[in-house]
């Protein structure tokens, strides 16, 4: 029988914690593993501005008809404006094209599965540590896969030299997967310097920037934390940006995201997009419309954008106020290891140098579910929640 043999596949490695957390049954537990931003009675909320948005779609709404395969034309020139800006000199020369896809993810195998038809023999690159999913996307196109220095355990900041030693021995049409801004896992983010150096070695070397860019607006804010990938735009010619509003918009269950890349001239866009818009005709046809709907309505009216960004300072302005409580509560309870790195982190993540020991520990005997490798969910920590997370992670340390 064709089924017979099969073994049971492991368990996603954040998927399969919230299945465990939900079984749990203890009052204090916490579960800090999941990319889900969380307010202070641990909801994941929904944004007034999307309640307003969605209010006024459906007063308006005539139609359940297909989207267009890339997407609504107002969807994608509003995607464009948050990443590059009105008047960015490639949207001028028109030689960029967006396509809506069902939440970054979408938008990352949509990239790779088009550049596996263009570059078969590329090797993708990926940051060291990256997001659990990104190797399991890119190798599931087909890609072999290769890693470079990012992260430095003895500093808890960036390892930047090895970085580039490694980024200049990248061949010519390979693939670099860059974070945008608040790196997941580790919330360690470069330099604007740091990126325009990083520019200049991907002219240099001919490799492709693929970036990911799903946490804008909750690093710096909504300009500053797109520095990076016009940074970049500054060096290369082309380059891909996988993006998505599942943080920002609180749209997590909505699925809406985008791929976006940038050609060399119109013409090369133009050839470039209609194998994009082949791809995504075979993977899933058109993408799903509310979530953005959602987008265009707010990004659209003046009134609703200022509420939608006030909304996402508020978010920002939390996890910054968590991850100053996060130390000081640690500090308070006399643990030697200096946790003040937590702070210069950016967005919902921090890699807090838990061992894999520690990490059973409290997932065990606490009720405190953290990602292996130690990634800990800052932006779904209860302030009431801290001090029976730090008195629980300063008992893991004597372990």
């Amino acid at each position: 029988m064709l089924f017979d043999k099969i073994t049971p596949a492991p368990p996603d490695a954040i998927m399969g914690l919230t299945e465990a957390f939900k079984g749990d049954s203890r009052p204090d537990k916490m579960n800090l593993g999941v990319g889900v931003y969380q307010d202070e009675s641990g909801i994941t909320p929904v944004l007034e501005s999307v309640k307003a948005a969605e209010d006024r779609i459906r007063t308006a709404e005539k139609t359940k008809s297909y989207l267009p395969i890339s997407g609504a034309p107002e969807y994608k020139a509003h995607v464009q404006d948050l990443l590059l800006g009105a008047a960015h000199p490639a949207r001028m020369e028109d030689r960029v094209r967006t396509a809506h896809t069902p939440g970054g993810t979408g938008g990352l195998r949509v990239g790779a599965e088009f550049l596996k038809r263009i570059a078969p023999n590329a090797t993708v690159w990926v940051s060291d540590p990256t997001w659990a999913n990104h190797p399991g996307i890119f190798s599931g196109a087909g890609f072999a896969m290769e890693t470079y220095p990012y992260y430095q355990p003895s500093t808890q900041g960036l390892d930047y030299a090895a970085m580039c030693d490694t980024l200049k021995r990248v061949p010519a049409g390979d693939i670099v997967l860059l974070h945008v801004c608040c790196h997941n896992p580790t919330g360690v983010d470069l330099t604007t310097e740091q990126w325009k150096e990083v520019g200049d070695i991907a002219a240099a070397q001919g490799w492709i920037p693929f970036l990911d860019f799903a946490y804008q607006g909750l690093g710096e804010d909504l300009e500053t934390d797109r520095a990076g990938l016009l940074q970049l735009l500054e060096a290369v010619p082309e380059l891909f940006v996988a993006s998505s509003f599942s943080k920002n918009f609180g749209l997590y269950r909505e699925r809406t995201g985008a791929m976006t890349l940038v050609a060399s001239d119109k013409e090369s866009a133009a050839a470039a997009f209609s194998h994009v818009e082949k791809t995504i005709r075979v993977i899933y046809s058109n993408p799903p419309a509310h979530g953005g709907q959602i987008v265009t309505t707010i990004l659209g009216d003046a009134a609703l954008r200022a509420q939608w960004e006030e909304e996402v300072k508020a978010i920002r302005d939390r996890i910054k106020t968590v991850r100053s409580a996060f130390v000081k509560e640690l500090q308070a309870r006399g643990v030697d290891r200096d946790f003040s790195f937590i702070e210069r982190q950016k967005g919902m993540f921090s890699f807090s140098g838990l061992t894999e020991e520690q990490v059973t520990f409290l997932r065990e005997e606490k009720g405190i579910y953290i990602v292996k490798g130690g990634r800990i969910n800052v932006a779904g920590i209860p302030t009431a929640k801290l001090p029976y997370l730090c008195d629980s992670i300063a008992e893991s340390l004597q372990k």
